[in-house]
Formats: structure tokens, C-alpha cells, sequence
């Protein structure tokens, strides 16, 4: 399981996660995108469907991919929305979710306390994303410490809007870094699928 994550909110975590998932997924082998945000859930918005059902309603006789939604923002991505998701409720998922035979891509709450711990317990890799600035930047190194302690180490960087002039390797210890330009429709622009590719590549390359 990858987790996307990052220090601050609003720094483009959710759309990342999106147009990952639908680089990682393919028609027969779609992939799940899963919020483990509970304050601000917003995965249902970008993906284009119904705030539920999601993970509250995976019950014990209930499979997380059964009760995912197809997403209509992009393609080969089912989706698990969190609203009204109780912590138990989210361990639980996550804990299913751990033996799937797709790829699952978990949208982590910002910053570096409990809520963005959890995601990160049942993750194997993150993925960092940060916007280019300093504050950001640092608030992410927060957050990548606390993946490394949890068994969920950072395999690459991405900065949202980012021109390619800052290099946060120092920062974030981090061994590789995509660049992703500002554009207004992420998710439907060329530029923008093209650095989500790169990003399924790496890793991809670092799952072999």
C-alpha cells in the first residue's frame, strides 16, 4: 500500500493520489484510491462521486472493493470516500485493504500527529507531497520522519507547482523528487499526467 502524504493541507495530496492511482491502474486491474482524511474528506469531490457509501460502511461481511465507487474524474480508479469514518473504521479498511492484489493508494491527513499516523501504520512506501516553499517544506520533513519511524519510508518527492528550482533532498533525505507544474485542471492536463506516469514509474521500478 502506498500512502500519500505531506505536512500541510492543501498542498495537492488528494489530486496526487488521484492521477497516481489512475497511472497505477489499468481496465482489468483498476486501483483504489482510499481518504483516510476524517477532518476534511475530499477524495468523493475530486473523484467525482457520492460522499457514500465508503468506509463506514465496510462492515465485517462487507469487502472495502465492493463497496468502492468507480471514479468518474479519471480512469481504472475505484474509490473509498471517508465521510463520517470513525479511526476504528479506517484501521479497519486498512487492515483488509493490506492483502488486495491492486494497488491501493491511501490519501493521509496533513501534518504529523494521530490521525496522519494511522494511515501511514498499514502502508509499506510514501509517496511526499509538498508545495515548493519553505514552510511546506518543512512541515513535510515532520511528516517524513514520523513515515520512516512507522515502517512506511519515503520513495520519492513530489512538488505541486514547482518550476524544478528547488531541490528538497536535504531536506526530506528523500532519494528522488518529480517536479509537477501549476496548470488550472490537474487532472485533465497533459502536463500533469505526464509527471503522474513518472511518479507510477518510480515506483514501479522500486517495487521490483
Amino acid at each position: 500500500m502506498l500512502a500519500i502524504a505531506g505536512g500541510k493541507g492543501g498542498c495537492g495530496k488528494t489530486t496526487i493520489a488521484l492521477g497516481v492511482g489512475q497511472a497505477l491502474g489499468t481496465s482489468t486491474r483498476p486501483s483504489l484510491v482510499v481518504d483516510t482524511d476524517r477532518d476534511m474528506p475530499n477524495l468523493h469531490r475530486r473523484a467525482g462521486v457520492n460522499p457514500t457509501p465508503g468506509i463506514a460502511d465496510v462492515a465485517a461481511s462487507a469487502e472495502p472493493t465492493a463497496v468502492a465507487q468507480r471514479a468518474t474524474t479519471v480512469q481504472n480508479v475505484d474509490v473509498l470516500p471517508c465521510q463520517t469514518a470513525s479511526g476504528a473504521a479506517i484501521d479497519n479498511a486498512i487492515n483488509r485493504l493490506s492483502r488486495r492484489d491492486r494497488p491501493v493508494v491511501l490519501d493521509c491527513p496533513a501534518g504529523a500527529g494521530p490521525d496522519a499516523a494511522r494511515p501511514l501504520r498499514g502502508a509499506d512506501r510514501t509517496v511526499l507531497v509538498s508545495a515548493p516553499t519553505r514552510q511546506s517544506l518543512t512541515d513535510t520533513a515532520k511528516t517524513a520522519a514520523m513515515a520512516r519511524a512507522l515502517d512506511a519510508p519515503p520513495a520519492l518527492t513530489v512538488l505541486v507547482g514547482s518550476d524544478g528550482s528547488v531541490d528538497p533532498s536535504a531536506l526530506l533525505c528523500c532519494p528522488e523528487t518529480i517536479h509537477v507544474p501549476s496548470v488550472s485542471k490537474p487532472l485533465e492536463s497533459d502536463r500533469s499526467r505526464v509527471k503522474y506516469v513518472e511518479i507510477a514509474a518510480v515506483l514501479t521500478k522500486r517495487n521490483t
